[in-house]
């Protein structure tokens, strides 16, 4: 991403708010029939006018045909627009999630490692999802299923605001946490929530707004930056770390939950080290579950350090 670029932050930070408020509101007074229409629409013009994103998706989708040596995944138009087609119909089905219209039934969990046991089973874990699939499913997995406190950690400023619009809408167990920076107090916060047995759950593709705490790894073939916090978070608080995705398959969720590091350690001479391999071995696990599902991976800004060759 060039400097001359705004962060995806700053995009983000504009309008997400108000967008959720009213997506709120339109959710109790309108429901999911009459909003289909209005945000297929709103998804089109993005699709028409965002030249920007259009390049970030076909880009994507050229590399992970590449990476995968599968080329009916390649780009042309019609599959960059049905992946913009796909986030607007994920962005319907968390306004289900908001209305308590989506029950563990409707979900499927991938739990080969066991880990859905351990939700109550002392000190908390972490959980690191991507923005792959829909992870504001994870409410169905705080709220309905198993009562698990899951505090998500986020860049936005706005968390508190997040927060009240969570609360109004039922959302008691789930709760946004801003982590721009480390610092003790934060530390200190997030280390006493482990210790009461709550989770930590964080999105390991995208960099934080400052952009400093990155480090660069191969993904699908080429090289891009990734946050190093959720590795740093998880050696600084001395916790299990696992991987969360949550695919749409065949009209159904399916939660994966998937051991990734018993621990996180290093000395200091290592730690840079560490945490790049670390990063790695998450963007190689990203990889094989965005072939799961291509579409549904919904990084609409210049993910990797040069898009010269994307062209939409």
């Amino acid at each position: 991403m060039s400097n001359g670029e705004q962060h995806w932050a700053g995009h983000q930070e504009r309008g997400s708010f108000w967008l959720m408020k009213l997506t709120a509101l339109g959710i109790k007074l309108l429901g999911r029939r009459v909003l289909s229409p209005v945000l297929y629409g709103i998804v089109l013009y993005f699709f028409l006018f965002g030249r920007r994103a259009r390049r970030s998706i076909w880009q994507y989708q050229q590399y992970l045909a590449d990476w995968s040596g599968q080329a009916s995944l390649g780009p042309n138009h019609r599959r960059v627009f049905r992946q913009f087609m796909a986030f607007a119909d994920a962005l319907l089905d968390k306004l289900d999630v908001w209305n308590g219209k989506l029950d563990l039934a409707q979900v499927e969990m991938v739990d080969p490692g066991l880990l859905r046991p351990q939700l109550h089973g002392g000190r908390g874990q972490m959980l690191v999802g991507a923005h792959l699939g829909n992870l504001e499913v994870c409410r169905a997995l705080a709220e309905l299923g198993e009562r698990v406190t899951m505090n998500v950690l986020v860049h936005t400023r706005h968390a508190e605001r997040f927060n009240r619009l969570l609360g109004e809408s039922g959302a008691s167990h789930l709760r946004l946490i801003q982590v721009s920076e480390l610092d003790p107090a934060t530390m200190l916060q997030l280390s006493q929530r482990l210790d009461r047995g709550e989770w930590l759950a964080i999105a390991g593709d995208r960099v934080p707004l400052q952009g400093t705490r990155t480090v660069e790894v191969d993904f699908l073939g080429h090289r891009a930056a990734f946050p190093q916090g959720p590795w740093l978070l998880a050696g600084l608080l001395k916790c299990p770390l696992n991987l969360f995705f949550c695919l749409k398959q065949h009209g159904r969720y399916q939660v994966i939950l998937e051991p990734f590091a018993t621990a996180i350690e290093w000395r200091r001479s290592q730690r840079d080290q560490v945490i790049a391999d670390w990063a790695g071995r998450y963007a190689d696990r990203l990889g094989h579950y965005c072939l799961q599902a291509p579409q549904q991976w919904f990084n609409f800004y210049p993910f990797w350090k040069s898009d010269d060759d994307a062209s939409a």
